[in-house]
């Protein structure tokens, strides 16, 4: 009954956006362009700002290298290709001296948008201070010491790190000029094809780099605009106040499926997913952490509140990879079996209103989400839903602030948006999500098996053996129901028909390049 409620919503939600289609007179483009005679490109993203922790354009600041990477303005030694392999971007190639040492040699012909030629100096010191200052860097990329010389640029790290060169397409791992710094606005110089003009937690402008070293960019000006309400999204694309959008409300999308507009898709590694507090006393029963997991119903959410955009997920990666959710096993959706479980753990409803209670005190659980990623309110309230039904009373805190509640821990279970493989190597997702020294540990999970495994992962070489550590460090986590995975995005940009050079890409890094047009 509550799950047909949330799609009424829905579907009154999209009347609503075709109710405005006739305001669309798709005339903002080109009355910006013939006004300030230049091309001008503007983006409206619910992927940026302050909730998403991408706010401004400094890389080593939380996860803002991916705006730098994503807008265009930085640039990392290597880049992934449209699948997942590490190929030279900044640098030229590379070569392993010893299981410590790499030397990579870089290109000779990059400046930076401040005037100062990159050389192996410049890089030096931008990875120097991105492992002082950033809260992943420095345990994934392992590094002891960088020499420079020339172009020639020699990082040796305190162990073995296969997945170095992985962790350098890392958008934190985007040069920038240290000389220039970060100015108070988080602005930066990078090497991109474009630089910032002006920059806020909402917007960024941005001006094409003359001197760019790979090519003339077209467009003159591109505006980043953060627009969170779906609504106004969609109507900002249809009146063309906006040329281009990523996240769109998933009821929108019929609306752009014509001739004047053109929508790039494609399967990425980005998983929306909860994470138990283990701190939590009502989580600290097995049974009722189980109960949790079987009481979620991943295929409705993603047919009916997705519409089909996405993948039911069973553990933290796509099909599409050897280590994969084919390669797991998850608890199914059971409502039965989950009230089984509440019972056995002592909870049951002693007074008829629908909700299991235990010495008087009924089971409540606090989910704490955030609004900027239109699936995760979605599933919150699916969670809220069926949980429902098993007995569990669920009280959702979707907010902005989220991050203050996992300071304090006022929450039970936190659900959030990662991609889990940005690097197209498993480890990413374990260092900063799962082990006492991660990062994004938001429930302060611990296992001491996990530990161990994730110690053989770091330093194994073999491909092989990497996807197998990689499958039982998985079901490790699902095993002790620390984490339930929910689904895989299918990542859409919707585009004008006249805009080119605009594509989705499978780690979710790069949007605004070289190629992006106007015509």
């Amino acid at each position: 009954m509550i799950m047909k409620k949330i799609l009424t919503v829905l579907l009154a939600a999209l009347l609503f956006v075709l109710a405005f289609a006739s305001c669309g007179g798709g005339s903002g483009e080109e009355t910006r362009n013939e006004e300030s005679g230049e091309k001008v490109f503007v983006y409206g993203t619910t992927g940026y700002g302050v909730e998403m922790g991408d706010e401004g354009l400094n890389p080593h600041h939380n996860y803002s290298g991916w705006s730098a990477v994503r807008y265009g303005v930085g640039e990392t030694l290597f880049k992934f290709s449209d699948s997942m392999e590490p190929e030279p971007w900044l640098a030229t190639g590379y070569e392993f001296v010893d299981d410590v040492t790499v030397k990579i040699t870089l290109r000779e012909d990059v400046d930076f948008t401040s005037g100062r030629h990159m050389d192996a100096e410049a890089v030096k010191e931008c990875l120097e201070h991105l492992i002082q200052v950033h809260d992943r860097a420095p345990g994934d990329l392992k590094i002891a010491s960088i020499e420079a010389d020339g172009y020639v640029l020699t990082i040796i790290t305190t162990e073995p790190t296969p997945a170095l060169i992985h962790y350098l397409c890392d958008p934190y791992g985007a040069i920038i000029d240290m000389e220039y710094g970060v100015t108070e606005d988080d602005n930066v110089a990078g090497t991109g094809p474009y630089m910032a003009e002006s920059v806020s937690d909402t917007e960024i402008t941005l001006v094409k780099n003359e001197h760019y070293w790979n090519g003339t960019p077209k467009v003159d000006r591109v505006i980043v605009r953060s627009i969170t309400d779906g609504d106004t999204l969609t109507m900002a694309l249809q009146s063309g106040e906006i040329d281009a959008t990523y996240g769109l409300p998933y009821a929108s999308y019929p609306l752009f499926e014509n001739e004047n507009y053109q929508i790039s898709s494609c399967a990425t590694s980005r998983v929306f997913f909860a994470q138990m507090n283990f701190d939590s006393p009502v989580l600290q029963d097995e049974k009722v952490r189980e109960a949790i997991a079987m009481g979620i119903n991943k295929e409705d959410f993603v047919a009916v509140l997705l519409d089909g955009h996405g993948e039911a997920a069973a553990g933290a990666f796509p099909d599409n990879f050897s280590f994969g959710n084919e390669t797991v096993n998850a608890p199914a959706y059971d409502p039965e079996g989950a009230r089984a479980l509440l019972a056995e753990a002592g909870w049951t409803d002693t007074d008829g209103d629908g909700y299991a209670d235990r010495d008087g005190e009924p089971l409540t659980i606090r989910w704490l989400t955030y609004p900027g990623r239109q699936e995760l309110p979605l599933l919150a309230q699916s969670a809220q839903a069926t949980l429902g039904e098993i007995g569990i009373r669920v009280e959702i805190n979707s907010t902005a602030s989220h991050h203050q509640y996992l300071e304090s821990g006022e929450f039970d279970i936190y659900a959030s948006a990662l991609v889990t493989a940005p690097t197209g190597d498993p480890e990413y997702f374990f260092t900063t999500c799962c082990l006492d020294a991660s990062a994004k540990n938001a429930g302060n999970y611990h296992s001491d098996r996990l530990e161990e495994l994730a110690k053989t992962l770091h330093t194994s070489f073999d491909a092989g053996e990497r996807a197998s550590l990689a499958t039982q460090m998985q079901q490790q986590i699902l095993d002790d129901n620390a984490y339930i995975f929910a689904s895989h995005l299918q990542m859409s940009i919707v585009s004008r028909s006249s805009v080119k050079g605009l594509a989705a890409h499978p780690c979710d890094y790069y949007e605004i390049t070289v190629d992006l047009d106007v015509e």
